[in-house]
């Protein structure tokens, strides 16, 4: 079986695409662990949409979304000849639409909801909103604040993926703790999404913005209207096979 990883702003992922629909998890734990990448994509065919894909963390558990995931998969199918370069595909959050040009991937991500109102938590004012999947976000002046221990008991408490986000000249950096990972990732898109609403809400940011993971690869976030773009290059880094 032929596989591709692929790189987008410090998060890697092993892609492949099949006909066959079925439970992937465990081969998500071992070609992840051998490639040592944050997940596994699978692309497999849909009547409505140019594909599905299923999508595995790297300890073979499932999400709904990924924003770095996206932007992966739409070049994987475009440089496979699966779709041009506009796609429409389908994952556990919703549709998803995608525009490749050249290596950069621009995502139309899912419609946001907010969970929970904000709230006091160790100090800290959370926010919790659905991005894809569950985000709890905290605007802070300094991401040393960022603390692991504090994280993880939010992750657990609340379910959720928690972001640190400063605001800096009009630029945002995020520090993410990831669910799955379980500790810090180098970049999480539907993160960096959650943070830029939060921001927007705040007023601390304009409609559109720069954001820099941990990565420090630079992302564009713009809002026009309630539809949220996220865009940034995604590289292709080699194909493998596996028995």
């Amino acid at each position: 079986m032929k596989y591709s990883k692929y790189d987008a702003s410090g998060n890697d992922f092993v892609i492949f695409h099949t006909n066959e629909k079925k439970d992937y998890s465990q081969l998500a734990i071992e070609l992840c662990k051998k490639e040592n990448v944050d997940g596994l994509i699978v692309l497999v065919p849909h009547i409505v949409y140019d594909f599905e894909w299923l999508f595995y963390n790297n300890d073979g558990s499932t999400a709904s979304m990924c924003g770095n995931g996206t932007r992966a998969v739409a070049l994987y199918a475009y440089q496979n000849q699966i779709t041009g370069t506009f796609m429409k595909f389908l994952t556990g959050a919703g549709e998803i639409n995608c525009t490749v040009e050249g290596d950069i991937v621009e995502t139309q991500m899912t419609k946001p909801f907010e969970i929970k109102e904000p709230f006091e938590e160790d100090g800290f004012v959370c926010w919790i909103v659905n991005t894809g999947v569950p985000h709890i976000v905290i605007m802070t002046d300094n991401l040393d604040d960022f603390n692991l221990a504090l994280c993880s008991k939010l992750r657990q408490k609340y379910d959720a993926n928690v972001n640190f986000a400063k605001v800096e000249n009009q630029k945002l950096f995020v520090r993410t703790f990831e669910r799955g990972v379980e500790g810090e990732t180098l970049a999480c898109g539907t993160g960096m999404v959650a943070s830029f609403l939060r921001a927007s809400n705040l007023g601390l940011v304009e409609n559109s913005a720069k954001v820099y993971p941990k990565s420090q690869e630079e992302l564009n976030l713009r809002k026009d209207d309630e539809v949220i773009y996220f865009k940034g290059k995604v590289k292709f880094i080699k194909t493998d096979e596996t028995n």
